[in-house]
């Protein structure tokens, strides 16, 4: 079935008055458990230790950037993952100077020791015995601060000999380095045991190392064989004058899958292990456009059969692509050998249509209804409208329609309501568990449409309201932050997500390959030149072949770009088509490919996890609500011994990591905190009754 719309291609206090009326002994009893608590519980300070003895350690960061692309990349984990830091920008002449009184104080007579960890450029950075390197060795040194140098190269005076003394230095692209058993054990153990450094393109030289063997003081965590036998290292930790360093001798940006691999460990090792913010590697993937056909890439004309924009076809398109009972039993076949469970966006008027015009009968509407229980299920609405403007397309591109008043077209709520209601109430029928508050609209169609409607249809806040939508799907390639949709307090909310290039108008390699070129070329070499004109595009050097063009370009690149999704901690979905499951199968060898690249990184301790569109609005939420909190001010968080305290604004869930055997304190005794995650343990957490703020008690080593 053609499109109504083309697509676009990616290129690159009622509480307080209520306890007012509570009868008298329920208070009383309140009083009595606050009583107890204040007796059985002690404070943190009596449980650390005096004063003078203990200092408080805030949980915070300090990042010492030099503009480098390898501080740089640990700051994003750190901004990433929800750690609160605090940036000195070395090259700002009026930046505060590191001196004892920047880095360390006394509060309420006990010494405050202000960062947790330290991230300097290189060992060097702040000008070895000037009066700022002075302060802050003597700081690390008293207060047992661990420092980052972010990337620095193979000596003595960071714990290694010189490279010519049996190391290496050069281009590391390409190189498999090995975690050591230090590693395994310390900072690094999530990992499975190797990280291959990234080759994306022979030409360029993408990752240059230093690897130097240890000297006394040192651990290494990361090597690499070097000529002549034995291994040099990489990474790894050098003790010396009452000092911890952490030490990378290669050089990184955000981006690059072996930075992404360590860089949970490398903000592990700096916080040991104790620190604001957690960090998931997420995965899911949604199949729009279940029960309807999409329509077919014409290699011919360049454009799609059914578009607005596909000059010199009919508008009713040829041979739509969509799954067969086969697709359908090997999708399902698939689900269970991958360990990996898709997400179904169904549209089941359009089921009801194609059955319709096909002598009632349906098999793979049929089969995906038989194995309903295997995925999870997302409304799309019934038959995939364009729920925006109404469209005028007499022009290309379309407009939005106008009335004699100039004033836009709208769809109307009632026939968004609909849309959305009868979708559902089809699914309940045929016995499919979905959850009313998830929605995708077609094309997230309703929500803001750059050029042409540059504001929500003003219908659609009330649509959602009337159907209990809380999540609605929105493309992360136009609107990368999560929003709400409407005004009122309890607004839906956008769930961004990832569109991958694997196109919804192509059954097979050929097509897939063909429409690519047509994107990714210049206009000499026969494509649109969208590429040229794009900044944030680049030209294809040649045309693909389109025997091969998909398994050995395209394949590999999407696999890479939905990874390092993966691995930079990024909740959002990825979302395809249902033409990617049918005819040759295009989706599978991409997903294939980043089960198996993951699976090869990481040790079963960091599982991917695969979130409900519902989990990610609510991660989401909770992310930006603790972001601005922390720009505020508005957190308190420090150390004392093992205790560990943590206070937010009121109704802000605050995310902490912590060590294997942290407890929480609840108002009599204490519960295992938070869940298990790459041999931590972390959680979105609040405080427990009648507690104001967050309280954890570390295991004693």
């Amino acid at each position: 079935m053609p499109r109504t719309a083309p697509r676009t291609a990616r290129i690159a206090p009622r509480a307080a008055r209520t306890a007012r009326t509570a009868p008298r002994t329920a208070r009383i009893a309140a009083l009595a458990a606050a009583a107890l608590l204040a007796t059985v519980v002690p404070s943190a300070q009596a449980v650390a230790a005096p004063a003078a003895v203990v200092p408080r350690i805030d949980l915070t960061v300090l990042v010492v950037d030099d503009g480098g692309s390898a501080v740089g990349a640990i700051t994003a984990e750190l901004k990433g993952a929800g750690v609160r830091y605090r940036r000195i920008d070395l090259n700002d002449p009026n930046r505060p100077v590191l001196d004892t009184a920047f880095l360390s104080d006394t509060l309420d007579g006990r010494p405050r020791a202000k960062y947790q960890g330290v991230v300097l450029p290189h060992e060097s950075a702040l000008t070895p015995g000037s009066a700022e390197d002075t302060a802050l060795r003597t700081y690390e040194r008293t207060f047992g601060i661990p420092q980052v140098d972010a990337y620095t190269w193979s000596h003595p005076g960071v714990g290694l000999d010189y490279t010519n003394e049996g190391g290496r230095s050069g281009v590391l692209d390409g190189t498999t380095a090995g975690v050591t058993a230090a590693g395994r054990t310390g900072p690094f153990q999530y990992l499975a045991g190797e990280l291959t450094f990234e080759d994306n393109d022979p030409t360029i030289a993408e990752s240059y190392g230093y690897a130097g063997r240890p000297r006394a003081g040192y651990t290494s965590y990361l090597d690499v064989p070097v000529d002549g036998g034995g291994r040099a290292s990489l990474v790894g930790e050098y003790t010396a004058d009452g000092r911890r360093e952490l030490v990378v001798t290669f050089a990184y940006n955000q981006y690059q899958r072996q930075f992404r691999a360590l860089a949970r460990g490398i903000v592990e090792w700096l916080t040991q292990g104790v620190h604001l913010g957690q960090s998931r590697n997420y995965l899911s993937v949604h199949v729009d456009d279940v029960f309807a056909p999409d329509a077919r890439w014409d290699p011919a004309l360049d454009c799609t059969p059914g578009d607005f924009d596909c000059v010199g076809d009919d508008g009713e398109g040829a041979n739509p692509i969509r799954m067969s009972v086969a697709d359908a039993q090997y999708a399902a076949a698939w689900q269970k050998s991958s360990g990996f469970t898709l997400d179904m966006v169904y549209n089941g008027g359009q089921g009801e249509q194609w059955k319709t015009e096909h002598g009632g009968a349906d098999p793979l509407t049929d089969r995906l209804v038989a194995d309903r229980a295997q995925y999870r299920w997302i409304n799309h609405t019934y038959t995939h409208p364009f729920l925006g403007c109404v469209q005028d397309n007499a022009a290309v591109p379309w407009q939005c329609a106008k009335d004699a008043q100039g004033n836009t077209l709208w769809v109307s709520r009632a026939e968004l309501s609909a849309q959305i209601r009868d979708n559902h109430n089809w699914a309940v029928r045929k016995g499919i568990s979905v959850d009313r508050s998830e929605l995708v609209t077609g094309e997230h169609s309703g929500l803001r449409t750059l050029p042409q409607q540059p504001v929500d249809n003003p219908n659609l806040a009330g649509a959602l309201a009337d159907n209990g939508v809380k999540w609605t799907g929105s493309d992360n390639s136009r609107e990368p932050q999560q929003r709400s949709v409407g005004t009122s307090s309890g607004a839906a909310k956008t769930v961004p997500r990832h569109p991958m290039n694997v196109y919804y108008n192509v059954g097979t390699a050929a097509e897939m390959t063909d429409e690519y070129n047509w994107i990714y070329t210049s206009r000499a070499d026969g494509g649109s030149g969208v590429c040229e004109s794009n900044p944030l595009s680049t030209c294809l050097a040649e045309p693909l072949p389109t025997t091969t063009g998909y398994a050995d370009h395209i394949v590999p690149q999407e696999a890479r770009t939905a990874l390092s999704h993966v691995l930079g901690n990024d909740p959002r979905p990825h979302y395809v088509h249902q033409s990617n499951l049918a005819e040759e199968r295009l989706l599978y060898p991409v997903l294939d490919r980043v089960l198996a690249d993951y699976r090869g990184l990481f040790a079963p301790s960091a599982p991917l996890v695969n979130p409900a569109q519902r989990d990610v609005g609510t991660e989401l939420t909770r992310r930006a609500a603790w972001d601005q909190a922390v720009a505020a001010g508005k957190v308190t968080a420090y150390r004392i011994g093992t205790v560990v305290t943590v206070k937010a604004p009121a109704g802000v869930a605050a995310p902490v990591t912590a060590p294997e055997g942290t407890r929480k304190r609840l108002l009599l005794g204490t519960t295992a905190f938070g869940g298990a995650y790459a041999g931590t343990r972390s959680a979105w957490t609040t405080p427990e009754l009648l507690q104001s703020s967050v309280t954890l008690t570390l295991p004693t080593v």
